[in-house]
């Protein structure tokens, strides 16, 4: 696979991650390291995204 289809997968398994991290969150569970993991796979994906559209 390309980088930048990696990188839109991985993006959208953050959000989807950070989305339910944060229901969690609000509501009374374990939603910290859910929201946490989130991000970075979020944040992991764009940059890569972000890399595989330069090159």
């Amino acid at each position: 696979m390309r980088e930048r289809r990696i990188g839109t997968a991985l993006a959208a398994v953050g959000a989807a991650l950070t989305a339910a991290g944060t229901a969690l969150y609000v509501l009374p569970g374990r939603g910290f390291p859910v929201l946490v993991t989130g991000l970075a796979v979020l944040t992991t994906g764009l940059v890569m995204a972000a890399a595989g559209r330069h090159s």
